[in-house]
């Protein structure tokens, strides 16, 4: 099979997979799901830091669902969802400015903590949203379309309009045309959807499109670490398309970002 027919498939039964999942599955199932994709992802970074033996990549892997544990725990706390998204929210801001100013400054002690700050948020900001006991499903699927959106148009509008690079250094192939038009997409998205989950179209169309903007930053991210490590794929996990953190490395900044909107504009108790 071609590479691309095998992307399209793999993608389209994945995809189906995971929404099956959600939508079909006890709410439990869907929380195993996410605590073994985090720990799938935490294998994968593991590979970042140039880990070559098993168990100090399993050591990663157990310190992160720790922390995982940890922070959701933490979480339930009074005022500690807001502190770990703010946590959060903040690493995303170093991540971009590492980005554009210190590509290649990257050592192993970085990686490490980079790994924890990216996935431990990310995990518990997606059982978050799940926990919902109305509106969970949505939240967690809406989530997963923002950033599909994102992707999806900045794909297009890059193919067609691409230009001037956004971050050459980090990855080549995106631009500055392709990201207008992800957020052109996610615009229209989160107005449409805004309703659904019932948020304010206006005020949540400028959150969605914060959310994506640093959804770009999160494959950015990943892709530094891959280029630091020599790798071209964080793992080999789905076939044409490469390891799960080349799947969700958007939504590892999205998530704990909308949940910080949405907490922020619901004025939820966090």
């Amino acid at each position: 099979m071609k590479g691309t027919a095998l992307r399209v498939l793999s993608g389209v039964l994945l995809g189906a997979a995971l929404l099956g999942i959600i939508v079909l599955a006890p709410p439990q199932w869907t929380h195993v799901l996410l605590v073994v994709a985090i720990g799938v992802a935490a294998w994968e970074w593991s590979g970042f830091l140039r880990l070559t033996a098993v168990l100090p990549r399993a050591l990663y892997v157990l310190l992160t669902l720790g922390l995982l544990g940890f922070a959701w725990r933490f979480a339930a706390q009074p005022g500690g969802l807001t502190l770990l998204l703010g946590v959060a929210a903040a690493w995303w801001v170093v991540a971009l400015a590492w980005i554009h100013w210190a590509p290649h400054d990257v050592n192993r002690l970085r990686a490490v903590a980079a790994g924890w700050l990216t996935l431990v948020p990310a995990g518990v900001a997606l059982l978050w949203l799940h926990d919902d006991p109305v509106r969970g499903v949505r939240w967690l699927l809406f989530t997963f379309f923002l950033v599909w959106a994102a992707d999806t148009g900045a794909y297009f509008a890059g193919r067609k309009f691409g230009r001037h690079k956004l971050a050459p250094e980090v990855s080549p192939g995106k631009t500055w045309e392709g990201a207008a038009g992800g957020l052109v997409l996610v615009a229209l998205l989160a107005f449409v959807a805004a309703g659904t989950l019932g948020q304010p179209p206006v005020s949540f169309m400028l959150l969605c499109l914060v959310v994506a903007a640093f959804s770009i930053v999160g494959d950015l991210s990943e892709s530094l670490f891959k280029r630091i490590a020599g790798l071209k794929d964080s793992g080999h996990l789905i076939p044409g398309h490469g390891g799960l953190l080349d799947r969700i490395d958007s939504i590892t900044a999205a998530a704990p970002l909308l949940l910080l909107g949405r907490v922020l504009l619901e004025g939820l108790p966090g």
